[in-house]
């Protein structure tokens, strides 16, 4: 029988809606949220061509040496292990996401992306939209902040498609600061999509990426990611925007090189980003100018997602000093 990791199973399917009333209140974007990096390339397709998204010396030596380029590309795309229904229940509640068409390939159709192509990016939504009928007072944030091989027929074809599957569910872009779990509730809303492109301007229902920051250290090194988050942190809009802690390493050609049949889960996340990490986050505070959305590769590599949620906690503490 396969053993789970950390912080994995369903406990935390209903976190939102297990916050305590005093929090309903607070705008959402003073709350901290658990979210994943490069979301769902828990599978990638080894047998699909390298995706748009690569530079062309990527392209070149998959073409030259297949099979052992494609192997080491899986080793380093995949940046989680869970499924959409596992990093939900899990309490994930932000994706991040990169979609791409496949060129060449009849139809609209778009798949998540990162080096190699993952899913169809509409059995993903369908499966989302599904763990929210049965989740009602849970709310999650949808990123399309990366687009590849997509033309004015493929954004038509992908906003359509989130409006088909998510409905009355999706929430209209109004002012940061009215977004609290008790207004989305009454409105019956759950999801928030942020659409970075201009194909959506003029949709109610999707959201600028200006709206949604997502500072990038663009690093190898522990130390200078932190110093970046915090640094990023101090410079956050007190108002205006949700705001999005990306807690990664990024590998760069001779990381990969160095690490080449490790990958990056062995070689980069497990050895070097998580002990500082999270010591980093389990000292963070939710609240104006603090912390809001974090992210994660491998999220069940630790407790993340209970320790993000757990952060709010602080808000109470605040809230009882207040009220002396």
């Amino acid at each position: 029988m396969r053993t789970r990791p950390a912080g994995i199973g369903n406990a935390n399917a209903d976190w939102m809606g297990s916050l305590p009333p005093k929090l309903w209140l607070v705008p959402l974007n003073h709350l901290a949220v658990p979210g994943s990096h490069d979301s769902f390339t828990y599978w990638v397709d080894a047998h699909a061509p390298v995706g748009p998204d690569q530079k062309i010396y990527v392209k070149y030596l998959a073409t030259m040496f297949s099979v052992l380029a494609k192997k080491v590309m899986v080793k380093w795309s995949m940046t989680q292990n869970l499924t959409f229904k596992e990093q939900l229940d899990a309490g994930i509640r932000y994706f991040d996401l990169r979609v791409s068409s496949k060129p060449g390939q009849p139809g609209l159709e778009i798949f998540f992306i990162h080096g190699l192509f993952g899913h169809k990016v509409r059995d993903g939504l369908i499966e989302i939209n599904s763990f929210l009928c049965r989740h009602r007072k849970e709310v999650i944030f949808l990123d399309f902040n990366h687009y590849y091989a997509m033309g004015s027929a493929h954004h038509e074809y992908l906003i359509k498609m989130l409006q088909e599957v998510f409905g009355g569910k999706l929430c209209k872009d109004c002012q940061v600061e009215t977004v609290t779990l008790d207004y989305l509730w009454k409105n019956k809303y759950q999801v928030i999509v942020f659409y970075h492109h201009p194909s959506a301007q003029g949709v109610p229902v999707m959201w600028p990426g200006d709206k949604i920051p997502a500072p990038w250290a663009n690093t190898t090194e522990p130390g200078k990611l932190i110093r970046f988050l915090e640094s990023t942190l101090k410079q956050r809009a007190k108002q205006g925007s949700f705001h999005v802690s990306q807690a990664i390493l990024t590998p760069r050609v001779n990381t990969v090189a160095r690490g080449l049949l490790w990958g990056l889960r062995n070689y980069l996340v497990e050895s070097r980003n998580l002990p500082s990490i999270m010591s980093w986050v389990e000292v963070q505070r939710p609240g104006s100018g603090g912390v809001n959305i974090i992210t994660s590769d491998f999220v069940e590599l630790t407790d993340f997602a209970n320790i993000v949620i757990g952060l709010n906690n602080s808000l109470l503490s605040e809230q009882e000093r207040k009220a002396r």
